[in-house]
């Protein structure tokens, strides 16, 4: 566990060691030597850094199940982001730039610039600000289930402005809701009611979740993209009602050169489709 401080923010973020393929055990980041001879020091292996979506819990619920199976060939680095219940701030409102800087001071602070970037959700467009600001620091960026713009997107305006109100006045039916939306109805049925059940929060939405959905409802990026130069992959999700796949191609299609996958999967595309999601993201990366 580390911290780096951001204004008023102290944001937390993990760092999930290398897992050597050789030795089946993490290398040491302190005492490479510790492991080993036949594990590659800390240093130099690639960092990849996921930035997680909307909601409090943050990486730890986004990238709990996730970066473990990330680390057979990297470094992972989870950052909370403000919103989140790790990281404390003011509680002012966010802006996609604000939280684009506390990536950097994590990459920074962690010592592995450059990294590959991988946003989810709304980490997606937070991730390409990081990507257009400071291109020394991303190699390689990967955007899944993002957006570029939410005003002129009816479909966003409305789900988003949902989201506040339920926040407000509803919470049982906020938690319905981003289960809904975040899951395919093909998934949703395969896990059955008591699965389904278990996947709605059982708690109303903490204050930092609705700071996200605010800045959701904010999010306009398009004049950053056509500055990022990072070789970049666009995943969108066949089946996302949460963040539609349109809008992961109207992605792809703006900043010039990117490659662009679809996954047959709801939004938590992580969850639905996790040795696919992997592949992809592994696929991508080692090219």
């Amino acid at each position: 566990m580390a911290t780096v401080t951001v204004g008023t923010a102290r944001v937390h973020y993990d760092v999930h060691a290398f897992e050597s393929l050789t030795t089946g055990g993490p290398v040491d980041p302190v005492d490479p030597a510790a492991t080993a001879s036949t594990a590659h020091p800390e240093s130099s292996v690639p960092a990849l850094l996921l930035v997680h979506g909307t909601g409090s819990g943050g990486a730890v619920v986004n990238w709990g199940r996730t970066a473990p199976l990330l680390t057979s060939s990297r470094t992972v680095i989870t950052p909370d982001l403000s919103g989140a219940d790790r990281t404390v701030d003011d509680g002012g409102a966010l802006t996609v730039e604000g939280l684009a800087a506390q990536v950097i001071a994590v990459i920074e602070d962690a010592g592995r610039g450059p990294v590959d970037l991988l946003g989810f959700s709304m980490g997606a467009p937070v991730s390409a600000a990081v990507a257009a600001l400071r291109p020394d620091l991303v190699n390689r960026l990967i955007l899944v289930a993002g957006w570029a713009y939410t005003d002129a997107d009816e479909y966003l305006r409305n789900l988003f402005t949902l989201w506040e109100r339920l926040g407000e006045h509803d919470p049982a039916g906020f938690g319905r809701s981003v289960t809904m939306t975040g899951f395919s109805r093909g998934f949703l049925n395969g896990v059955g009611r008591e699965g389904v059940e278990a996947l709605i929060p059982n708690m109303p939405p903490t204050p930092g979740t609705l700071r996200h959905v605010a800045l959701d409802l904010g999010v306009d990026v398009r004049a950053l993209l056509p500055r990022i130069s990072a070789p970049t992959l666009v995943v969108g999700c066949t089946r996302d009602a949460t963040v539609p796949v349109e809008n992961s191609r109207e992605l792809a299609a703006a900043i010039g050169g990117s490659a662009y996958a679809e996954i047959d999967a709801g939004h938590v595309v992580f969850f639905e489709k996790e040795e696919e999601f992997v592949r992809t993201v592994t696929g991508f990366l080692d090219m």
